[in-house]
Formats: C-alpha cells, structure tokens, sequence
C-alpha cells in the first residue's frame, strides 16, 4: 500500500507561506495540485505604541523551521516519503521590513510590520516636498509615498535605532523583506547564505524601478539608504540556493512570491484582465495587466505580479490594498471579546442577517485604496439603543465587503472593462456569509475555489516550474481545472446601493481624524496636542497667580 502511494505521488513541492497572523509548510502534488499535509503556526504581535506594529525576526523564523519538521512528521505518519519533496517555495506578508547583522545573523531590531503608522509625519513631510506634477516616486515605483512600503521604516530604523545605524557604517549590515530574512537563513545564515529577493517583493519597497527592475540610485539617494545592504534582485522562479538545515536539508529554494502575486499565480490569473481578491489580514485585489504597466488615476497601485524565470517577461497588476479585513474580526475577539473565536462571528452575524443601520469603518491604521489617508481611524456610527453585538459583527463583515467594492470599482474604471465576477481566496472567505454579502454588494457572481491554499499554492507552483527542478508545468494545458463554489446575488441593486452609499457617508466621517502627528520616536509628548499645552499652562499660571494673590 505504502509503495503504490509513493509511486502515484512521485515528485512533491513544498511552500512556505509566512503571513502577518501565522506561519504555514504545505506539500503540493504537481500532478495534481492537492494539498497533501500542512502544519500551521500563530505569529505573536507587538504593539509597544498606538499605530506601532511590530514582530519578533526570530520567532518568525523558528516558526518556519517548526512548520517544516512538523509537516514533515505528519507526511512519515501517511507514509509519504519526505524525500519526494524536489523544490520548496516561500511566499511572506510584503513591506514588512527587518535589517540585522550579517556577521553575528541577529536582528537589530524587531521586524516593523506593513500596517505599522510610527512614519506618518515623516510620510506627511515627504508628500509635501514632492509635486504633482512631478512625482518621479510613483512614475517609478507605482506607489504612493506612504507608511505601507518599506523604505520610510527603513528611514525609521537608520534614524531611531543606534545599532542598525552604526552597523551599516561597519558595513555589517543587511536588509530585507520577509522573502530576504528567510531565505538567507535557511540558505545558510552567517555561513554562505543568499542575501537575495524576488521582484514582487523588491516592488513593494519603494526603492525599486519596476520598468527597470533594479534598484534605483535616486530613490535610494532620496530615502538616504545605502544600496549596500539592500539584496540582489532575482526572479519569482529560480533556485536561490539550498536548504541547510532540518528535515529538508539539500532541497532547492526555488520559488519566491509577495503573498499577494503568489495568491494571483495560484488562481491562474495568467491572462490579461483576470482578477482575483485575497481576503486575510487585510483584503488584496489584483488584476493581471499583462506585460505592460497601467498607472492608475483612481487610487490603485501599480506593481509587479510576476517573473516566472530569469528569462521570462515581467507582467504587472493593478492592486487596490485595504489595510483590515480579517484583522477586524481579531479586533472583535481580542479587543472588545464579543467572540472568542474568529470562527464566531459567522454564527453571530448570522442571527440578525442585518446591521440594523450600523455602519462600521475599521480604519485602525487609516485608509489605503483608493485614498490613503493615514489619518482616518476607525468608527463605529448608526448605533442606536437596538443595537448589540450581532448588528456590530454583521457591520464588520459588510465594511469588508464594501471597501472590496470601492477597489472593484476603481479597478473597473483604470481596466476600462467591468469584471463579471470575483475569484476570491484566504481564510476569510471559509465564511459563507461573507461571501455571499460580498455578491450581494458587487451584484456580480463571486467565486470561491474548492482548495482555498492558492497563495501557499503559487508559491509552490514558482518552485516546481523552476529550471533545475522542472517538476511542475506552467503550459496552461497542463494545469489543473480549479473547482468553484459559486456565490450568486440575492438582493437588488437599489438596495444594495442605497447601504453602500450610507457606508461611503461614514467613510468621510472617519478621515482626517488624527490631526496631531504620531510621536516617531522618543515618549510622546503631552504637549503635542496644543489643546492640551494650552491647558496645562493656563492652569499652571492660574495656580501661580493664585499663589501670590
């Protein structure tokens, strides 16, 4: 029995997907594109301040070790032989940006995650030294200048933190992504391991052109980052070196996707004007625009989505990225605990079917697409004495689905073409509410696949496609037909406008919130708030006066 599994079987991949929350190994079948085991993980967060986001390098990285041995554990237990596993791929949370020592390969400071806002001054001040007319950033990267991308909490960790400064002027130093961590490590670490990344990740830093893909001296030069200690930038496809350690030793890494491009690549989005939404932390719509780039006029950013080879062509994507999707259902459990498990709120929004009128905007790190504003906070309105914990969690999941809509139409309108449904993945959409609120809100057929581990999936994918391991087959009529379950619209357009045009009144209402700037470094002050300056020394004159009177 044993014998005839391994010989069906033959060659494996295996993928590690490092997300915001947890860390994931799972071993695909190339043949078949099945999931065959899996061993997950939860990340812990770190939030030292208001705004701050932040995540141990080190506990990220055991987690992946963990992940490995233990899948590797459950694949012996089913008789599988971990020695089918030809090539393994990593896909990571983006933007999140780590900088540690290459001599001693320890962290110089924890991993300042994308959703952290401690640079929204600096953000603010840089918007302001550059025109509109003359924005050479998003000409050359697609992106805004904001707290999401890598290169301001680059700026952060060289101005804040004395050992990342004085490391890089002893030239000891290196930085990256998630992708870069992990690779280097796991090719070796301090001994010979690969400082390197993937142009998907490389896109999402601001210090990449994505027309040239390479670094680009004037951005580094703008940012004041040394291009030393920035990685050597690869494809999404190609063997960066081999595993060093653990159960896998020997083993190419040989795949490297953002988690969103990997998601794209999962759901066979090959095709110019495929689309797909990933809804986990926070909510990801990507659209393959083929191998050019499209620069939208509607919020939208402009990346890479891939490059399957070192001698293959690059292909680009709209993005339109929300900040807080699943995250907001975190927030309901850990912050406020009206569930005590994410899988709750299904069955909580689920009694009600409505949010009676309340309307909920979890703008905790302020709003990405299509405004970036990192000055809108979250909001809760609508409420009324009828209101309770259900309506509140139905709300949660409507905002979800109605910031995909803001995107979707933006997406629309940059594309020129409406899209006539939504492929969606990630955990969230294991939610049968969800999802069919989100066809009821788009009025569009949403389609979600039978085998929900496409970012894990792409990743893998990039890995068996690889030259030098070549287990997996790209040619589209090789790859296998990805089974839907199909959400279908219930309700009317009209009702469905009217409730999505109440959530865009309180979407206003949650900008421009935060009118004093985040403290970057240092204890805040009590007197950043003028408000509050203004009292403190009228009442100390008052009690002066008072004094001598």
């Amino acid at each position: 029995m044993a014998d005839a599994q391994k010989a069906v079987l033959g060659p494996l991949v295996g993928a590690v997907d490092q997300g915001t929350s947890s860390t994931r190994f799972l071993v695909f079948n190339p043949k078949t594109a099945e999931l065959l085991d899996h061993h997950q993980v939860e990340i812990n967060q770190e939030l030292p301040r208001e705004g701050w986001v932040e995540e141990d390098p080190k506990e990220i990285l055991q987690s992946v070790y963990h992940c490995i041995e233990k899948t590797c554990e459950k694949l012996g237990q089913k008789s599988i032989e971990i020695s089918n596993i030809k090539a393994i791929g990593v896909t990571n949370q983006r933007e999140t940006t780590i900088v540690w020592d290459k001599i001693t390969g320890e962290p110089l400071y924890n991993a300042l995650v994308w959703l952290d806002l401690r640079t929204q001054s600096t953000v603010e001040n840089l918007n302001k030294s550059i025109s509109e007319g003359n924005n050479f950033i998003k000409t050359k990267t697609g992106l805004p200048i904001s707290t999401y991308f890598s290169a301001v909490k680059l700026c952060w960790l060289i101005d804040n933190v004395r050992k990342v400064k004085k490391a890089i002027e002893d030239g000891r130093a290196l930085f990256g992504t998630v992708d870069t961590w992990l690779i280097w490590n796991m090719t070796g670490g301090i001994n010979g391991g690969v400082h390197c990344t993937d142009v998907t990740n490389a896109s999402r830093t601001m210090l990449f052109n994505i027309h040239s893909l390479q670094w680009d001296e004037e951005l580094c030069d703008f940012f004041k980052i040394p291009m030393s200690i920035l990685p050597r930038i690869r494809s999404s496809s190609e063997i960066y070196g081999l595993m060093k350690t653990g159960p896998l030793e020997g083993v190419p890494i040989s795949g490297c996707l953002g988690d969103q491009s990997a998601a794209l690549v999962g759901q066979l989005c090959f095709q110019d004007g495929q689309a797909k939404n990933t809804y986990g932390t926070g909510c990801f719509l990507l659209c393959n625009t083929g191998q050019k780039c499209v620069a939208s006029e509607h919020g939208l950013l402009t990346t890479v989505a891939y490059k399957l080879g070192r001698e293959e062509p690059v292909y680009y994507a709209l993005e339109g990225s929300i900040g807080i999707a699943g995250a907001v259902v975190s927030w309901l459990k850990n912050n406020i605990k009206i569930i005590q498990a994410s899988r709750e709120i299904e069955k909580l929004a689920g009694e009600v079917g409505t949010s009676y009128g309340c309307y909920f905007v979890p703008a905790f790190s302020g709003l990405y697409a299509p405004y970036w504003d990192p000055s809108a906070r979250g909001i809760i309105c609508g409420l009324t004495q009828f209101t309770n914990k259900c309506h509140i969690a139905f709300a949660a999941l409507e905002a979800v689905c109605f910031q995909t809509k803001e995107i979707l139409e933006a997406m629309n309108t940059d594309c020129g073409t409406p899209m006539k449904h939504l492929q969606v993945d990630g955990g969230m959409t294991e939610n049968k509410i969800l999802m069919q609120l989100q066809a009821d809100i788009l009025c569009i057929p949403v389609m979600r696949p039978s085998m929900p581990e496409t970012t894990a999936l792409g990743a893998a994918m990039a890995a068996g496609a690889a030259e030098g391991v070549s287990v997996w087959s790209l040619d589209p009529k090789d790859l296998s037909v990805v089974q839907m379950q199909k959400y279908e619209p219930k309700i009317n357009i009209e009702e469905s406008e009217v409730r999505y045009a109440t959530w865009k009144k309180a979407v206003m209402k949650s900008m421009g919130w935060v009118l004093t700037q985040i403290p970057e470094s240092g204890d805040p002050s009590m007197f950043n708030s003028l408000t509050l300056g203004f009292y403190i020394v009228s009442s100390m004159m008052i009690l002066i006066g008072a004094r001598y009177i």
